[in-house]
């Protein structure tokens, strides 16, 4: 789509639905579209937003990099 690191590069949002996919999709069967949803939302806003290490983040949590901003 476009060059490595314009606003056409797809590579975060790749990341996003691997992980997505490994961590959550693979770990059981949904029966439910509901309880799929409710675990999706849960994943992103409680775990990859909060406790996944980011490597811009040096690889910290958004929280532990924030912590050590503000000092």
């Amino acid at each position: 789509m476009g060059t490595v690191g314009d606003r056409y590069d797809n590579s975060p949002m790749e990341s996003f639905w691997g992980t997505r996919q490994i961590e959550l999709l693979s770990q059981k069967s949904w029966t439910i579209k509901i309880e799929l949803s409710l675990a999706m939302a849960d994943f992103i806003i409680n775990f990859y937003n909060q406790e996944r290490h980011h490597s811009s983040l040096e690889y910290l949590t958004p929280n532990e990099f924030e912590e050590l901003r503000s000092r």
